[in-house]
Protein backbone atom coordinates (compact mmCIF):
# COMPACT_ATOMS: atom_id res chain seq x y z
CA UNK A 1 0.00 0.00 0.00
CA UNK A 2 1.08 3.43 -0.80
CA UNK A 3 2.14 5.52 2.26
CA UNK A 4 2.41 9.15 2.50
CA UNK A 5 6.14 10.88 3.56
CA UNK A 6 5.37 14.84 3.82
CA UNK A 7 2.58 17.33 3.34
CA UNK A 8 4.32 20.90 2.36
CA UNK A 9 1.58 23.77 1.80
CA UNK A 10 2.52 26.47 -0.49
CA UNK A 11 -0.02 29.42 0.90
CA UNK A 12 1.19 31.34 -1.89
CA UNK A 13 -0.39 29.44 -4.57
CA UNK A 14 -2.99 27.60 -2.07
CA UNK A 15 -1.69 23.94 -2.69
CA UNK A 16 -0.92 21.35 -0.22
CA UNK A 17 1.58 19.02 -1.91
CA UNK A 18 2.00 15.50 -0.58
CA UNK A 19 4.70 13.31 -1.11
CA UNK A 20 4.84 9.37 -1.31
CA UNK A 21 6.98 6.64 -0.43
CA UNK A 22 7.07 5.44 -4.44
CA UNK A 23 8.34 9.17 -5.07
CA UNK A 24 5.46 10.68 -7.01
CA UNK A 25 4.36 13.95 -5.33
CA UNK A 26 0.84 15.54 -6.10
CA UNK A 27 -0.94 18.86 -5.92
CA UNK A 28 -3.64 19.67 -4.06
CA UNK A 29 -5.63 22.79 -4.38
CA UNK A 30 -6.75 24.35 -0.95
CA UNK A 31 -10.10 24.63 -2.71
CA UNK A 32 -10.61 20.85 -3.43
CA UNK A 33 -9.50 20.16 -0.14
CA UNK A 34 -11.96 22.22 1.47
CA UNK A 35 -14.97 21.28 -0.83
CA UNK A 36 -13.88 17.53 -0.33
CA UNK A 37 -14.34 17.77 3.72
CA UNK A 38 -14.77 14.58 5.50
CA UNK A 39 -16.46 16.81 8.06
CA UNK A 40 -20.59 16.21 8.50
CA UNK A 41 -20.65 19.78 7.69
CA UNK A 42 -19.86 19.06 4.14
CA UNK A 43 -20.78 15.44 3.88
CA UNK A 44 -23.89 15.18 6.13
CA UNK A 45 -24.68 12.15 7.94
CA UNK A 46 -24.96 9.79 5.92
CA UNK A 47 -26.28 9.17 1.86
CA UNK A 48 -27.76 11.76 0.04
CA UNK A 49 -26.69 14.68 2.77
CA UNK A 50 -23.93 16.24 1.13
CA UNK A 51 -23.95 19.91 1.21
CA UNK A 52 -22.48 21.36 -2.40
CA UNK A 53 -19.71 24.05 -1.07
CA UNK A 54 -19.51 27.09 -2.86
CA UNK A 55 -17.80 30.01 -3.04
CA UNK A 56 -14.84 28.77 -1.86
CA UNK A 57 -12.51 29.46 -4.68
CA UNK A 58 -9.66 31.67 -2.59
CA UNK A 59 -9.70 29.73 0.73
CA UNK A 60 -6.37 29.06 1.84
CA UNK A 61 -4.84 26.66 4.62
CA UNK A 62 -3.91 28.33 8.15
CA UNK A 63 -2.76 25.46 10.12
CA UNK A 64 -2.04 21.76 9.99
CA UNK A 65 -2.48 19.97 12.88
CA UNK A 66 -1.50 16.06 13.57
CA UNK A 67 -3.86 13.92 14.92
CA UNK A 68 -2.24 10.90 15.93
CA UNK A 69 -0.27 8.87 13.32
CA UNK A 70 -3.36 8.30 11.28
CA UNK A 71 -4.68 11.81 10.76
CA UNK A 72 -4.45 15.69 10.12
CA UNK A 73 -6.91 17.83 10.51
CA UNK A 74 -6.71 21.23 8.35
CA UNK A 75 -7.40 24.66 9.49
CA UNK A 76 -9.10 26.96 6.79
CA UNK A 77 -8.72 30.60 6.43
CA UNK A 78 -12.98 30.10 6.53
CA UNK A 79 -12.39 29.00 9.58
CA UNK A 80 -13.43 25.74 9.01
CA UNK A 81 -11.35 22.57 10.59
CA UNK A 82 -13.71 20.29 11.69
CA UNK A 83 -13.02 17.18 9.45
CA UNK A 84 -10.29 14.42 9.88
CA UNK A 85 -7.98 13.90 7.01
CA UNK A 86 -6.71 10.21 7.52
CA UNK A 87 -3.89 9.05 5.08
CA UNK A 88 -6.42 6.82 3.22
CA UNK A 89 -8.66 9.63 2.90
CA UNK A 90 -5.65 12.31 1.64
CA UNK A 91 -4.95 9.07 -0.88
CA UNK A 92 -8.07 8.93 -2.10
CA UNK A 93 -8.00 12.24 -2.89
CA UNK A 94 -4.93 12.43 -4.33
CA UNK A 95 -5.77 9.31 -6.28
CA UNK A 96 -9.14 10.29 -7.63
CA UNK A 97 -8.43 14.23 -8.18
CA UNK A 98 -9.44 14.23 -11.51
CA UNK A 99 -12.71 12.52 -11.35
CA UNK A 100 -13.38 14.50 -8.09
CA UNK A 101 -12.73 17.86 -9.59
CA UNK A 102 -14.81 17.48 -12.93
CA UNK A 103 -17.93 15.80 -10.67
CA UNK A 104 -17.51 19.25 -8.20
CA UNK A 105 -17.70 21.12 -11.12
CA UNK A 106 -20.77 19.16 -12.85
CA UNK A 107 -22.64 19.46 -9.63
CA UNK A 108 -21.71 23.40 -9.23
CA UNK A 109 -23.29 23.88 -13.18
CA UNK A 110 -26.29 21.79 -12.22
CA UNK A 111 -27.04 24.21 -8.88
CA UNK A 112 -26.51 27.33 -10.95
CA UNK A 113 -23.31 28.53 -9.28
CA UNK A 114 -20.54 29.39 -11.24
CA UNK A 115 -16.71 29.44 -9.96
CA UNK A 116 -15.55 32.74 -9.71
CA UNK A 117 -11.96 31.95 -11.18
CA UNK A 118 -8.82 34.85 -10.65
Amino acid sequence: MVGITDLVLDQKNRELSLSFDDGRTIKLSCEYLRVFSPSAEVRGHGPGQEVLQVGKESVNIVAIEPVGNYAVRLVFSDEHDTGLYSWPFLIELAENKEENWQDYLNRLEAAGHQRQTS
